[in-house]
């Protein structure tokens, strides 16, 4: 089963970038339909780094449907400019588990008009189930879509603190970042 996305994102790149790697982000786009609460003991990261990590996901964000393990990789050798996260996963229990293959693959790229190109690929398979598993899969990946039109204008505010915030601060009071940073 094969199931896409292709939209333009009201973000820069980066900022869908760190979206895109973040679980928080991750939860405000499943939602209300999903959640996922980390199965180790240092929580959900704030970034997604390289590797597994085990989730429980809990249906309409609060009954368990199961444990998923998110293999997460950031593969290279891609066009100049495009950057993917690869989720190589899948359910370990629960009614997801009836996929016994899982390569989801979100890739986000510059526009010519400073908005983001979001391409976004599942290939699973259920086996005998794949008909059947096609539909809600692919209506669950269309409120996904729109979840990431709705929440990408707000991914490109920097909080206080960033680099990015406080270049941006220093420039518009004619301060330079050390002095900025020493009046606090």
């Amino acid at each position: 089963m094969r199931v896409l996305l292709k939209l333009e994102l009201d973000c820069t790149p980066d900022a869908a970038w760190r979206a895109l790697r973040s679980p928080a982000v991750l939860r405000e786009v499943v939602a209300p339909w999903l959640d996922f609460t980390s199965l180790e003991d240092e929580g959900l990261p704030t970034l997604w780094p390289e590797g597994r990590h085990r989730v429980r996901a809990l249906a309409f964000r609060r009954f368990a449907a199961g444990d998923e393990q998110v293999d997460v990789s950031y593969p290279g050798g891609l066009p100049t400019g495009v950057r993917m996260l690869r989720d190589a996963g899948g359910a370990l229990t629960g009614p997801l588990a009836v996929f016994d293959r899982w390569d989801h693959r979100m890739a986000v790229s510059a526009l010519p008009n400073g908005r983001t190109l979001y391409r976004d690929q599942l290939l699973a398979h259920a086996g005998a189930l794949d008909l059947v598993a096609w539909y809600p899969t692919w209506a669950f990946w269309q409120w996904r879509g729109m979840r990431l039109r709705q929440l990408a204008p707000g991914w490109s505010y920097d909080p206080p603190g960033t680099a990015d915030a406080e270049a941006a601060a220093a420039a518009a009071t004619g301060t330079d970042g050390a002095a900025a940073g020493s009046a606090r």
